[in-house]
């Protein structure tokens, strides 16, 4: 069954697996921003105008600050109220990778497109990267604009390719020329040389 561009960016998405946040624990999360400033209770407690004991109970999560200890601590840590409660950013690498040789990607076959998916078996991306035979000769051979959420950049491998979009002019696109737009804007590409045009598709999924 044939899928249009669309469709595979939707399944795409859709294999992904939902992850659930863990809730935030306050007393470690401020533990963690006083070591980032390398202060110790004391230091955190002076400028945060709080006690060194009640530092401590928040800390080890043996007491609720008020709203106001709160404000306290966010000014004594020079950041806001909502910044602690919300996670680090972990710098740990998760060493994710995929290698897929020349033609081994999962292909796909459109009336327009003959598409090769090139990192399918990774879950929760956050690009969708596919290489496209253009069989298209002409925007007659589509039903209308494609569409789709996220942004998209286009290279021109092989052959003479012409990038329509509702906004421009149409664009020829030849070997090592490229184009990166607002995926939501229609567009489409034909070839117009001899062959068939071949390019490189990277679509954001996020």
């Amino acid at each position: 069954m044939s899928r249009d561009p669309r469709t595979l960016i939707r399944i795409a998405r859709e294999s992904g697996q939902e992850q659930t946040a863990e809730p935030l624990d306050l007393g470690a999360r401020v533990r963690e921003l006083r070591k980032e400033r390398d202060w110790t209770l004391e230091q955190a407690a002076r400028q945060a105008g709080l006690a060194r004991s009640t530092l401590s109970k928040i800390e080890n999560g043996q007491m609720s600050p008020t709203y106001e200890a709160l404000k306290k601590l966010a000014v004594g840590l020079d950041i806001s109220v909502p910044q602690l409660f919300t996670p680090p950013k972990r710098e740990q690498v998760s060493g994710r990778m995929v290698h897929v040789k020349d033609g081994e990607g999962l292909h796909q076959v459109t009336t327009t497109y003959e598409h090769e998916l090139l990192a399918e078996t990774l879950t929760r991306k956050k690009m969708l990267p596919y290489r496209a035979r253009v069989r298209a000769r002409s925007m007659d051979e589509f039903d209308g604009w494609v569409r789709h959420d996220g942004e998209e950049f286009l290279y021109v491998l092989t052959g003479v390719a012409m990038l329509y979009t509702e906004f421009y002019e149409p664009i020829e696109m030849r070997r090592g020329d490229s184009a990166y737009y607002d995926a939501s804007m229609g567009h489409n590409v034909v070839s117009v040389s001899a062959e068939d045009a071949t390019i490189l598709w990277v679509t954001s999924l996020t």
